[in-house]
This record gives C-alpha cells, sequence and structure tokens, in this order.
C-alpha cells in the first residue's frame, strides 16, 4: 500500500510518519514543500497522477499561534483554503481509497458549551483571532462530506485539541503556548546560569529577529527582553513574561497519541461508519483534561528547572476561556490517549535539547 503524508516534516506528519514506519507493508510516500507546494493545483494533480497513493494524510497546513493567527489573517485562510481544495480533490480524481483530514479544535465557536461535542459545529461565532485558519478547516470538513457524499468517497477528519511534542515549532513569533514556554524557560534558565554557551546554542539553531549566537551580548539580551525574557534591575532575577491573565484553560494532547488515534481509524473506521456518529465524518480527538495556562506554566518552569519568576502581560489576549474536547465517540470506538502532560512535557523538553547543535 502507497500511503502519501502531506506535511510530513511538521509535528504531526512527523508523528505519524514515525507511527507507520512501524509497519512493513507500507510504502511512505513523502514530499517537501520546496518539492511540491500544494498550494498549486497543476503540481498537485501531477503528483497524485504520478504517485498514485492509496491512502492519503492530508496534515499540510499553515499554522500558528495568537500572535500569528492575528497578523497573518490572509496567509492563513489562503493557503489552508488551497492545500485543502487541491488535496481533496487530487484525492477524488486520482482514486485514493481512503484520505484523512486534519482539523483543528478552533473550528468551533467560541462561547461553545463545554466540553466540545462534534454537533456543536457551526452553531456559533468563531473566535476572531483564529477565525481565518478556523474558516479553512471548517471549510476542509464539508469537503471531505460533499465528496463523500456526492461521489462515494472514503474521506474522514479528525479535530486535535492543542498538540505538542517532537519537532513542534519553537518559533517565538509563530508558536503556540506550549512550545513558546518550553523555549522562554530554557533561555530563562540559561541567562539566570549566566550559561552564555546554552543561550548561543539555542539561537544558532533558531535566531529571533535575525540575532544569532555570534551577536553581540548586548543584542542578544535586548531580543530576548523584546519576548519577555529579562533580567530585572529591582530584583536582579531573571523574569519570564507570558501571554494574558493565565487564568484561562486549555487542553493539551502528545502528537505521538494523535498520530496512533489517525492510524488507528485509517485502519478500522470507514467513512459510512462515521457517519453513524457524525453526519459531518469526523471526530473529536484530545486528552478529556484540561488545566488553567499559568498552572501550565508552573509545570513547564518545573520542568525545565527555571528558578525565576513568572510575569503576566496583561495587554496580551488570552484568547477563549475554555477548549475542552468531547472525546467520548472515538473512546466508543477502543481508542485512548496514553501519554500524560507530565510525561509529554519532559519528552518534547528532551526532544527541544537534542535539537540543539
Amino acid at each position: 500500500m502507497r500511503v502519501y503524508v502531506a506535511g510530513h516534516r511538521g509535528l504531526v506528519g512527523s508523528a505519524i510518519v514515525r507511527r507507520l514506519s512501524r509497519k512493513v507493508h507500507l510504502e511512505i510516500l513523502t514530499k517537501t514543500s520546496k518539492e511540491l507546494d500544494l498550494r498549486r493545483q497543476a503540481e498537485t494533480e501531477s503528483f497524485f497522477e504520478e504517485a498514485k497513493p492509496d491512502q492519503v494524510y492530508l496534515c499540510a497546513a499553515k499554522v500558528g499561534g495568537i500572535l500569528a493567527n492575528s497578523t497573518f489573517k490572509a496567509d492563513f485562510i489562503y493557503d489552508n483554503l488551497t492545500i485543502a481544495l487541491n488535496v481533496i480533490h487530487a484525492s477524488y480524481k486520482y482514486g485514493v481509497k481512503k484520505l484523512l483530514n486534519l482539523g483543528s479544535s478552533c473550528i468551533y465557536p467560541k462561547d461553545s458549551p463545554q466540553p466540545m461535542r462534534e454537533e456543536y459545529l457551526l452553531s456559533g461565532y468563531l473566535e476572531p483571532t483564529n477565525e481565518a485558519y478556523a474558516i479553512a478547516k471548517i471549510s476542509a470538513i464539508k469537503l471531505c462530506r460533499y465528496y463523500n457524499e456526492q461521489y462515494g468517497t472514503n474521506f474522514i477528519s479528525v479535530m486535535p485539541t492543542n498538540l505538542y511534542g517532537p519537532n513542534d515549532n519553537f518559533d517565538l513569533y509563530t508558536s503556540h503556548v506550549l512550545p513558546a514556554l518550553i523555549r522562554k524557560f530554557h533561555l530563562g534558565k540559561a541567562l539566570e546560569n549566566g550559561d552564555w554557551e546554552a543561550i548561543m546554542r539555542d539561537l544558532n539553531a533558531r535566531p529571533i529577529d535575525g540575532v544569532r549566537g555570534d551577536s553581540s551580548r548586548e543584542d542578544i539580551l535586548k531580543v530576548l527582553s523584546k519576548h519577555g525574557i529579562r533580567l530585572s534591575k529591582a530584583s536582579l532575577k531573571v523574569e519570564v513574561s507570558i501571554w494574558g491573565s493565565g487564568e484561562v484553560y486549555r487542553e493539551f494532547l502528545f502528537v505521538d497519541d494523535l498520530a496512533d488515534a489517525c492510524v488507528f481509524l485509517m485502519e478500522n473506521i470507514d467513512a459510512s461508519e462515521l457517519k453513524k456518529l457524525c453526519p459531518d465524518y469526523f471526530l473529536n480527538v484530545g486528552f478529556g483534561e484540561e488545566i488553567k495556562i499559568k498552572d501550565l506554566a508552573k509545570l513547564v518552569k518545573e520542568i525545565v528547572g527555571f528558578g525565576g519568576k513568572i510575569e503576566h502581560d496583561l495587554s496580551k489576549p488570552d484568547g477563549v476561556y475554555r477548549k475542552l474536547l468531547d472525546i467520548s465517540r472515538i473512546k466508543s470506538l477502543g481508542w485512548e490517549p496514553k501519554v500524560g502532560l507530565e510525561e509529554g512535557i519532559r519528552r518534547t523538553y528532551e526532544w527541544y535539547l537534542s535539537s540543539l547543535p
């Protein structure tokens, strides 16, 4: 069987490739965005015509946190819409036997009842800070549904909660909250220990605003301070500032658990069966528990080993108050998450350290 994983170098795609690599009867097909621009219909269809994949995992997407979603709205809706349109249509046109489309919990209304059930889709207004991304993801869900209904395809979707793990995005402009916290506390720990070698290694791997490890210490301190990692003149201790009040709740799922759920559904649940559970052919995938952001910050701080102070930047938005998924439907099919939050953060931080030069 030939399986195409679109977006194989991203957080989810790389986890799915790791999961599929255990299977000897599969040929895993991958293409980088430079090799294949999925926003271009002709390129996409040419690849599908030549490669003839039997299954497709649609993980390719433009993703980011509140700052990125609020700043690059046109990019987020254009890139994600065109990727979905091209891949889903090409999968139909060239006879893909089964497709799994990756969505996001941001598809639900900002004031959705909690926990969020699949039927709450389109029952209210979206959260403005990620509306562009959410509209693109909702469109992809509906594309899969309508192709199933008109053409008899076997296309399904999953809506994961907030994800984290190896190969996450740690860019302080575009990352989600958990990888941002890991990196901020890592840099904060290095700063409070006077460990300039660790700071240099971090910035050489992932420069910030063009500042690298070989930049002047003045420039390094300036860019760290800009992103909320600073030495307090009053206390002479390092402080790390995080966005918002910290009073909102979020749910987090280790990405290898999501990969396991995706492969489980691809192997066991067809669209015809999924329709009985959800007319839009999708399921929530989450951990089933939530945590306040301020408590998450304390947990990450402890795991990383940062000894300084946490400050809250109240000028920055919190986003919606709660985003807990109801995962009763996928659990009824026999799947449950395995990796707890503390273990997952430790594994992610270990991976982050191993990724530094």
